[in-house]
């Protein structure tokens, strides 16, 4: 059947002249779509590797068992990577689905100039010193010291206190007591630990003494698997040697002074390849204690000035003056240190620091009184900080005290000693500002702190004693004690004598230890007594 449309229609031949013989336009497309995809694989793929170069600079980061506290809440503990197990390592071990940016250009280069600072410990000599890294630290040290720290030490709180109404100023207290071991020395330590060289962490450190210094040492050593060992005299309190077990240190009792347990303890360094340290002033320390300062400043907006202790152990004024300074140098850096040993204060007058073995070593004063800051932190001190005040040893009781009462918080001398500057009123020019005081240890044996709230309630006008002679006859003393009952004062301790009395016979003599409110209620006490008794005696303090 023929179609309607009639045959096909022949197609029109091209009668041009045929060109060259090219490629067609999608074959050239294509070509050049997979050049494109090949060399954006090539760069991404040496950009991971530059990643996971710089990634294991990461897990050197010493976390808590339950993951980093920011703000009281626990976050999830990234997994523990061992040092040998880094190369197998890349940038997803890290991000953990949370975290989505680098900044590993910055922190590199600080953590590089830092290792540079550690590098010049001589690894093969285990007396090595820390005072090697003699040079002076900047602010990009320290922030590199807070990066590599944030999850080992607490950021702790720097809360208003109820004390700033009594001494008319806006005070915050920085809580450092609150770390692990109770002191901030946790931060230079485990900064100080961290940026050691691998093969030195695995053969192992060794320190002396019962310092709040070893203590840290013994527990974050503890934490990062290097080995650790504590040389501490005979003479060592017993409470000590058993928490620094419980951190995790090997502690080995030897010599009977401070003196015999250092060269034991360098003795084992040389034989053994540890590295001895001791509280110094290298960079790396002190930029771990310069953290305090940029908390202090991030936590307490619109400051005027921050107190820190100071004495022998000047490193955490001195860091953190540097932080402070270089973030606001018209806030006021003040230290303070005890009368009875007045380091900082004569060693500034003199240039250079001081060799008074007089000064090491005091029972109740603990780090404040011993001699171990160096050239750095001195030149540090009297560039950066405004003023430094003595407070007598009343005042740092006194101090301690008010801690305990308003603050809930038992603290050391160390701890107290910044506050006492405010008790002693040696800075009324910090009236109606706002003052950051830094609370730094609370480390204090209970035998001791017994006798320091015993003796600051008597230095505090709460705590008297008196004694008067009554007739031994029946109702005698209840009389007394009815005049001490309608004054509200409280007995503590009441005694009767009658055997060694210098009065007449058939008499007693009565020793009375009376509580009161306060100095005008001591007084009213007192009037009292000597209205019914003019012959009672009062017990100065």
């Amino acid at each position: 059947m023929v179609s309607p449309r009639g045959p096909p229609r022949a197609r029109p031949t091209d009668m041009t002249t045929p060109g060259p013989l090219l490629p067609p336009y999608g074959v050239i497309v294509g070509v050049l779509l997979h050049l494109i995809v090949y060399l954006v694989a090539v760069l991404y793929r040496d950009d991971n590797k530059i990643k996971k170069q710089d990634a294991p600079a990461l897990c050197d980061l010493h976390c808590c068992k339950d993951g980093p506290i920011r703000n009281g809440l626990i976050e999830q503990k990234p997994p523990s990577i061992n040092p040998e197990r880094l190369k197998d390592f890349g940038e997803e071990d890290y991000l953990n689905g949370d975290v989505k940016t680098w900044e590993m250009k910055i922190e590199s280069r600080n953590e590089e100039l830092l290792r540079d600072a550690v590098s010049l410990i001589p690894q093969s000599s285990s007396t090595a010193s820390l005072s090697s890294c003699n040079k002076l630290i900047r602010f990009e040290d320290i922030s590199a010291a807070a990066f590599k720290i944030q999850c080992g030490v607490q950021k702790t709180p720097c809360m208003y206190s109820r004390l700033s109404k009594q001494y008319g100023m806006d005070i915050y207290l920085k809580k450092e007591f609150l770390q692990y071991t109770g002191s901030v020395k946790e931060r230079g330590v485990l900064y100080l630990l961290t940026s050691l060289p691998q093969d030195q962490q695995r053969k192992g450190v060794i320190v002396t003494s019962d310092s709040n210094f070893s203590m840290a040492v013994a527990y974050h050593a503890s934490e990062l698997r290097i080995p650790v060992f504590v040389i501490m005299s005979t003479s060592t309190s017993p409470a000590r040697v058993k928490m620094c077990r419980e951190y995790g240190a090997m502690v080995i009792s030897y010599g009977t002074t401070a003196k015999d347990s250092q060269v034991h303890a360098r003795r084992l360094a040389q034989e053994n390849g540890y590295l001895y340290l001791e509280e110094e002033d290298s960079a790396v320390y002190l930029s771990g204690l310069g953290t305090v300062g940029l908390e202090v400043y991030e936590q307490v907006p619109k400051l005027d000035a921050v107190i820190f202790p100071a004495g022998g152990h000047c490193g955490l004024l001195a860091g953190s003056a540097a932080a402070l300074k270089h973030l606001n140098p018209h806030i006021s850096v003040i230290g303070v240190e005890s009368e009875n040993f007045p380091v900082l204060q004569q060693s500034l007058k003199a240039g250079h620091p001081i060799e008074d073995q007089a000064y090491s070593n005091h029972h109740f004063y603990g780090d404040v009184s011993r001699l171990c800051f160096g050239s750095n932190s001195l030149q540090l001190t009297g560039k950066l900080v405004d003023k430094v005040v003595a407070v007598r040893e009343e005042d740092i009781l006194i101090s301690m005290l008010r801690l305990l009462e308003y603050e809930r918080a038992t603290v050391d001398a160390e701890g107290a000693i910044g506050l006492a500057a405010l008790v002693a009123g040696k800075l009324p020019e910090l009236k109606g500002k706002r003052v950051a005081i830094v609370i730094c240890s609370g480390n204090l044996e209970l035998h001791l702190l017994q006798q320091c709230i015993a003796r600051a309630l008597t230095l505090d006008n709460r705590v008297c004693r008196f004694s008067l002679v009554l007739a031994d006859c029946p109702g005698d003393i209840s009389k007394l004690l009815e005049i001490l009952a309608r004054e509200e004062a409280r007995v503590l301790d009441i005694k009767q004598e009658r055997t060694f009395v210098t009065s007449e016979l058939f008499t007693v003599e009565v020793t009375c230890t009376m509580e009161t409110r306060d100095k005008i209620h001591t007084a009213q006490l007192r009037n009292a007594l000597l209205e019914r008794y003019p012959t009672a005696a009062w017990t100065e303090r």
